[in-house]
């Protein structure tokens, strides 16, 4: 325990260092990112922002969440939605991808794309990952929850597995769809992927 209070202190001593200005974070997705059918104040971005200024961190997150939007439909707005110059960016798609049972390789040649031009232009990036229905059987869910690690270590990328750990499948974490997270369920994911984004704003401040 003592070890780990350590690390964590190190950490935020690293981020906190290394924000000595204010840090532009996007936050790039689908409607997992937009906030589908939540208040505005309760949307990812707004919330994870909020977390990270009450670390004392001085961040803007940006919402490029669009609802509907495949890893293809990601990779070909990014230089719209980076109109604004950030200094990080998360990317989470997928979702929509695997419940429309389209080939994992149009998914990850895509994400492959979005990653390069990222890397291109010296942004450090999280790459929060998605998991493939059980219906769609063994093969395709190995090989689509496999891209995610293997375009991680490609180009670099900090990787969050599973950007719906905890809250999916869990009934009152989710709204009534079943898919997307109520208030609550945001809540979970902004505490859990939030060391991963403090590690991220560290890479942001040494770019």
């Amino acid at each position: 325990m003592l070890k780990l209070s350590a690390a964590l202190a190190g950490l935020f001593l690293m981020v906190s260092t290394a924000l000595a200005q204010s840090v532009t974070l996007l936050a790039l997705g689908d409607s997992l990112m937009a906030g589908y059918g939540l208040q505005p104040s309760d949307a990812f971005p707004v919330k994870l922002e909020a977390a990270l200024r009450a670390r004392d961190l001085d961040v803007k997150v940006i919402n490029a969440g669009v609802a509907g939007d495949t890893a293809l439909d990601g990779a070909s707005r990014l230089d719209w939605a980076m109109s604004e110059e950030v200094d990080a960016v998360i990317v989470e798609f997928g979702a929509n991808d695997a419940l429309r049972g389209l080939p994992v390789a149009q998914a990850e040649a895509a994400l492959d794309q979005l990653l390069g031009k990222l890397r291109e232009k010296n942004l450090p990036v999280l790459l929060a990952g998605m998991r493939a229905p059980p219906n769609l059987g063994p093969d395709y869910q190995a090989a689509f929850d496999g891209m995610y690690a293997r375009l991680a270590q490609k180009h670099g990328a900090l990787l969050y597995p599973f950007f719906l750990e905890g809250v999916a499948a869990e009934p009152r974490l989710n709204q009534a769809d079943g898919m997307h997270p109520n208030p609550a369920g945001v809540d979970v994911i902004v505490s859990r992927i939030l060391p991963h984004v403090e590690a991220l704003l560290g890479r942001a401040g040494g770019k």
